[in-house]
């Protein structure tokens, strides 16, 4: 039986809700990676420093005094941040970055951003203290293909966007895209993107072959084969500027399979054992080599990336099938995870001090 141990890793993008929801799926991610950096599109979302820090607080009593699990935490970008509140973003540890959604790109987006113009005092504060930009890069306009919306939203935005702030920390999220990732791979060093196991494993076959299949909806959609294939190159090739971000996504049961089915994917509880499926496929984790190549885009790129320390534990995967269950109980109601009633190849033994 194949077993191996690596630093613990990160999850560089994560929605973990609030309240009832919130006690449901936080353990998932709390017992296997070190830190998560947690998306603020709440209702109401996240806008300010004190609600940012309630959140954080909110989440730490929701863990067991043992656990050691890391929230960073993130602001929602309005046009009516202040460019005092980055002034003091800049010097709280709390707050890891500020998250810019396009106005009606996906869940709660609807206080994002309508144009990119109307921010950029924000950005040149940003761009001179140092504060990450994290970017949900669709354009969600209805004239713009559901399919081109990552792509159109590089050409007519982020590409110039770049150019205005050439020092402006960015991290294009959740990339789907060959598009994506021949922009990040030209971009400077202190532009990265992260990449979910979803994106990685499935393409939009998954979601519409044989019928609408609501569990892989998800924002953004889910591609063609050839961007699928371009996103596992990227992820395993080394390049210290991919990184992963699972961008879990809980919705009920009852919320995925409706008229108007939410968007996302939850993924948590397999999160850590889906990406060694991608690269043993790819790579063959038998090999230290290829176990450095995993142990770099889990645990030390997205670190790397934030100026973060590594994580002080290591983490033991064992190649074992584990079974995922039909549904995930919660007291609002059943949540489905990530490959319902099927298995995942690799299973997480143990985490301790390395």
């Amino acid at each position: 039986m194949l077993s191996f141990s690596f630093i613990q890793p990160d999850d560089f993008h994560l929605h973990i809700r609030d309240d009832v929801l919130m006690h449901a799926v936080l353990p998932a991610s709390a017992e296997s990676v070190g830190r998560a950096v947690i998306m603020p599109n709440l209702t109401p979302p996240i806008t300010d420093i004190a609600m940012a820090l309630a959140y954080k607080a909110r989440i730490l009593a929701a863990l067991p005094a043992t656990t050691a699990f890391q929230p960073l935490m993130t602001l929602y970008l309005t046009e009516h941040l202040s460019l005092s509140t980055l002034q003091e973003v800049a010097i709280t540890p709390d707050i890891l970055g500020i998250k810019l959604y396009p106005a009606g790109a996906t869940t709660n987006s609807d206080a994002g951003i309508q144009a990119l113009e109307s921010i950029y005092p924000l950005l040149e504060t940003m761009e001179e203290l140092g504060i990450p930009l994290l970017i949900h890069g669709e354009i969600p306009h209805f004239d713009v293909d559901m399919f081109d919306r990552e792509p159109a939203f590089i050409t007519q935005q982020l590409e110039p966007l770049t150019r205005r702030f050439p020092l402006l920390r960015v991290t294009l999220e959740h990339i789907t895209t060959q598009d994506a990732v021949q922009f990040i791979e030209s971009a400077p060093a202190h532009v990265g993107a992260t990449i979910t196991p979803h994106h990685l494993l499935y393409n939009r076959n998954h979601m519409l072959a044989g019928g609408v299949k609501p569990h892989y909806y998800c924002l953004p959609i889910l591609k063609r084969e050839r961007h699928r294939e371009a996103l596992v190159k990227a992820a395993t090739s080394g390049n210290p500027k991919f990184f992963a971000g699972t961008d879990s996504a809980p919705h009920l049961q009852s919320k995925k399979e409706s008229a108007c089915g939410c968007a996302g994917i939850y993924n948590a509880p397999y999160a850590i054992a889906l990406y060694a499926e991608i690269f043993d496929q790819a790579l063959d984790l038998s090999l230290p080599a290829s176990q450095k190549r995993f142990e770099s885009f889990m645990s030390r790129h997205g670190a790397q990336f934030y100026g973060l320390p590594l994580n002080p534990t290591q983490i033991t995967l064992t190649q074992t099938p584990v079974a995922v269950p039909i549904h995930i109980d919660t007291p609002l109601g059943p949540l489905i995870p990530i490959r319902a009633g099927e298995m995942v190849g690799w299973k997480v033994e143990k985490i301790e001090e390395r």
